[in-house]
């Protein structure tokens, strides 16, 4: 059994002489200090997967929900149970864990391409122009226009849900931009042909498939299965990390949606949820100032909220400083120092743990094997232990991906299939803008409306062009010019009857008789 009930087994310190006499040289994590955040580090190959699928279960055996991305499809393998073999039974051993078995933990798969998971949606107005404008990878002038589109679709009471709307919503800037321009800012055709370009970049990488509705909530996040244990949510993201921007904005989005929404709770005996996000450095790649401040203030206060956010990646000089000091539990896989980068990062994870005089940290560091560690982890009032050199224990899930048939079954089981797997499309932005459209185009083709002035003057006209018709006729009707001037003719064939033809002619037309 393991030495401290209600605890999270992580391993067992082979340091000698070992700092936790107490535990018999096992290191655990107390899940009081589980929101007070962690880092697994370490370089490719050393067990940074298996450190993370052995923290998950043992979150979930407590009860606690966990989010984690699947960046290389073997973390699948915690919805299956693991084959023993002799290799296994050893560390087993070794360790001392008196009730290990095989096990399956719960897992709901999701996939922001809807493919290997269940879809996983938030709305253009959800995501805010901020993390909109890195997805699309906008400088400082595109992202302010994005920020004046936003603000005009509320103004206008404008649903911005997909990238349609969006869409929508810049051709509606373009056609108006120069009244937009005067009432909030100035916004130039290339800003807004720069971010349509963005969006179709996007849409190609099929990132349209990420906005929509139903859109993802919180609560089927934080599930318990039937058994108590808390649901392992597992994020298919060996495709997506393909798209670092979208990846880390979409990670970073789900953080602050915690943050925002979750109460406030204190400390509690265990956190509601843990958090773990894969590749942490591409997070901090690239980001502006005020990105990696608005992480700091989420990772500093989040813990409040009862949510531990757990980073991993190769290199804890990955994370910045000022979140580095935040995170209480360290896992720190082997680095090998073969470049002055290297050298730079072994130096680092030396110095950010509590010393141990029987262990020369930055030496281990470089000559730890596979599946083993540095461990160290917040103790009885939150005071960190020294560091050790720690067998890591092995998960109790199958350690590797999964088939297609495997994973289609435990999708089939899912409590949240029926919610997400179909896509709802309402009315929004789009549909408003090009209803509006088509009233103007339907009311430019109707006739105006007449007035009674108009009625008048056509009612004078006609009059006047009537009495005009009759006395000079029209091309098929002779009028009372023409007749008399025909009859004059044939009756009067002297010459005052010429004299009078010529001075009726010419009294009418503006010729000069003859006298």
């Amino acid at each position: 059994m393991d030495p401290t009930p209600g605890t999270i087994l992580i391993g067992k310190a082979v340091t000698t002489p070992t700092s936790l006499p107490e535990s018999h040289g096992q290191v655990y994590l107390l899940p009081k200090f589980g929101n007070r955040h962690g880092l697994v580090a370490g370089a490719t190959g050393t067990g940074k997967t298996v450190t993370l699928m052995t923290l998950a279960e043992g979150f979930s055996r407590l009860g606690v929900p966990v989010f984690l991305a699947d960046v290389k499809g073997d973390v699948a393998g915690l919805a299956l149970a693991g084959a023993s073999n002799d290799k296994l039974q050893a560390r087993v051993a070794e360790i001392g864990i008196g009730d290990y078995a095989s096990q399956a933990s719960p897992v709901v798969f999701w996939d922001l391409f809807g493919k290997l998971g269940h879809p996983v949606r938030t709305t253009v107005s959800e995501m805010g122009p901020t993390l909109l404008a890195r997805v699309l990878e906008l400088n400082d002038t595109q992202s302010g226009v994005l920020d004046i589109v936003f603000k005009l679709a509320d103004d206008r009471g404008l649903l911005l849900l997909d990238l349609e709307d969006l869409r929508a919503l810049l051709g509606l800037v373009a056609a108006e931009r120069k009244d937009i321009s005067t009432s909030y800012g100035l916004v130039s055709a290339q800003s807004i042909g720069a971010i349509q370009r963005s969006l179709l970049r996007l849409e190609q990488e099929g990132g349209e498939m990420f906005f929509g509705e139903p859109a993802l909530e919180l609560a089927d996040l934080m599930r318990t299965h039937t058994d108590g244990r808390g649901v392992i949510n597992i994020l298919a993201s060996d495709q997506l990390v393909l798209k670092p921007r979208l990846y880390s904005s979409f990670l970073l989005w789900l953080l602050s949606e915690l943050f925002e929404n979750l109460p406030e709770v204190g400390d509690l005996d265990k956190p509601k949820l843990v958090f773990v996000f894969d590749e942490a450095h591409l997070l901090f790649d690239d980001a502006p100032p005020a990105l990696q401040q608005r992480v700091e203030q989420v990772v500093r206060l989040i813990r409040s909220k009862g949510v531990g956010v757990y980073f991993c990646s190769q290199f804890p000089d990955d994370v910045p400083d000022n979140i580095l000091g935040q995170l209480g539990n360290r896992v720190q896989h082997a680095l090998r120092a073969f470049t002055p980068r290297d050298q730079k990062a072994v130096k680092t994870a030396a110095q950010t743990f509590v010393a141990n005089p029987a262990l020369d940290v930055a030496e281990t560091i470089s000559q730890l094997g596979t599946g083993e560690a540095l461990v160290s982890t917040l103790q009885e009032k939150g005071v960190p232990m020294p560091v050790e050199k720690t067998l890591v224990a092995p998960p109790r899930c199958r350690m590797g991906a999964i088939t297609e048939a495997e994973r289609a079954q435990v999708r089939a089981g899912s409590p949240v299939g029926g919610k997400y797997d179909t896509r709802i499309d309402r009315d929004s932005a789009a549909e408003a803008l090009a209803q509006k459209a088509t009233a103007a185009a339907e009311q430019a083709k109707a006739p105006p409306a007449r007035t009674r002035e108009q009625d008048d003057a056509e009612e004078g006209g006609g009059f006047s062009q009537s009495v005009k018709d009759a006395v000079f006729g029209t091309k098929r009707r002779q009028g009372m010019v023409e007749t008399m001037a025909k009859q004059t003719a044939r009756t009067v064939g002297n010459q005052i009857g010429q004299q009078i033809l010529r001075g009726l002619l010419g009294g009418i037309f503006g010729g000069k008789s003859r006298r």
